[in-house]
């Protein structure tokens, strides 16, 4: 029996510590399609490199596979990077077992070439990883040719080879880790599910597409209504949020899904991330029947021409329209802007605080500039600007930020609009922890609204 051992790599615990979704579908999917193998998964969100160490000397596993959810947090007030985090995991695996190494993820999928050079691992899988894992797996234990397998980086004679493949994966299952679930549960108030991959929409940043591709594909339904059903009858679970990039891609999927929840009498409460497109009052309040508590929108800007810069599929007439909505059903939603962005003016800023008053019942989660990131038109124009060269390999955070806005005034003009504006250096952990104690569930933003 070979060993197998993942292990999610992620300890960003703000706002909440985060299920380790990817880990999950890729686990569920090799414990499938994998005989001989056990398979055991190490979660750094509540434990250390010295607790690695032990685990990995106890267990003695075969193969390491390292999941990098994240390469930094994405807050151009801290700045923090994880990338010595993973590279420590990878050289402890090293020095306390004889394991071949095998690293991806998400946050590795923006950077494939780069991060192999920096954490030397073994092998590398970018983008979706389960089918070429298991085909790793496979060859690497029956002593086959890997040099074929789409989306695989390794090194041969002292050089590194990259192979390229797409995103195609559908119709496969995932499985809830009993002992994992209870942890998140009780620490972040919610679980996290996928029913969709892919975006067919460029905004000038995004990363998804680059991840996932362009293609949308939808999940396994049936499977998706087990696992609800399952977690809200015998768990007692009864908050999920779906991290599709955006839900309301396929709607077709989603009435069937929703249908489906309400046939079958499934009592669960869930969030996800809309946008203003493929959306209208009907669907709403058929996925509010079938639980939806909670909407993040990715909005970006309440100005019309910096809807424009970043290539969202919609304007101000469909966000005021679709909140109008959300107030009128009570369903709680947020608004997740960029502030200071390709573009950005005092003009433009003001243009979004001016109109943020429109918005009732709803609170805002502002980040300041844009995060480049290679494979996005963002990085094109910033190399266009000087703002970045060729040779910069981003790895270390970089950020896109308007120089005709006055970066040091932005709390103070949003404090004059009288809304609740949550910044990302505000600290809200007492105030969460607080709410978490009192045995509250879900996101929790929707208290701070005012």
């Amino acid at each position: 029996m070979r060993k197998l051992l993942l292990v999610s790599a992620n300890q960003m615990k703000a706002p909440y510590p985060v299920y380790p979704l990817g880990v999950s579908y890729l686990y569920a999917y090799l414990n499938t399609h994998l005989e001989n193998f056990e398979i055991k998964i190490f979660d750094f969100i509540d434990k250390n490199e010295d607790d690695y160490i032990s685990f990995l000397r106890k267990y003695k596993p075969d193969y390491v596979g390292v999941s990098l959810r994240n390469i930094d947090d994405v807050n151009v007030y801290i700045q923090e990077s994880f990338i010595q985090h993973y590279k420590t995991i990878v050289d402890n695996t090293r020095t306390h077992s004889d394991a071949i190494v095998i690293i991806g993820g998400s946050g590795y999928s923006i950077f494939p070439e780069l991060l192999f050079r920096r954490i030397q691992p073994n092998f590398g899988i970018y983008g979706e990883g389960e089918v070429r894992f298991k085909e790793l797996l496979t060859a690497l234990d029956t002593g086959e040719s890997y040099s074929h397998i789409n989306n695989l980086l390794f090194t041969k004679e002292d050089k590194l080879v990259f192979n390229k493949g797409e995103q195609t994966l559908k119709n496969f299952n995932l499985c809830f880790n009993p002992a994992m679930a209870d942890f998140y549960w009780q620490h972040s108030g919610m679980l996290n599910i996928q029913t969709k991959r892919g975006c067919p929409y460029k905004c000038i940043y995004c990363t998804y597409p680059v991840i996932e591709s362009h293609k949308v594909r939808t999940l396994n339904k049936d499977n998706i209504i087990d696992v609800l059903e399952d977690l809200s009858k015998n768990r007692e679970i009864d908050y999920l949020f779906f991290t599709d990039s955006i839900f309301n891609l396929d709607n077709k999927f989603n009435y069937e899904l929703a249908e489906n929840i309400i046939r079958k009498g499934i009592k669960i409460n869930w969030g996800a991330y809309f946008n203003f497109c493929n959306l209208d009052e009907g669907l709403l309040r058929l996925l509010q029947k079938a639980g939806l508590k909670h909407i993040e929108f990715g909005t970006d800007s309440l100005s019309e021409a910096m809807l424009e810069n970043y290539n969202k599929p919609f304007g101000l007439t469909d966000i005021f329209r679709i909140s109008d909505i959300c107030v009128k059903l009570g369903i709680d939603y947020a608004h997740f802007l960029i502030l200071a962005g390709y573009g950005e003016t005092e003009d433009t800023i003001d243009e979004t605080f001016l109109n943020s008053k429109r918005l009732e019942k709803t609170v805002f989660f502002p980040f300041i500039g844009l995060r480049i990131y290679p494979g996005t038109r963002l990085y094109e124009i910033a190399l266009k600007e000087g703002r970045i060269k060729s040779e910069d390999d981003l790895l270390l955070p970089v950020y896109y930020l308007s120089d005709k806005v006055n970066i040091k005034q932005l709390k103070e003009k949003a404090a004059k609009t009288n809304k609740r504006w949550i910044f990302p250096d505000d600290d809200l952990s007492v105030i969460m922890n607080k709410m978490r104690t009192r045995n509250k569930k879900g996101p929790l933003w929707e208290y701070l609204i005012q």
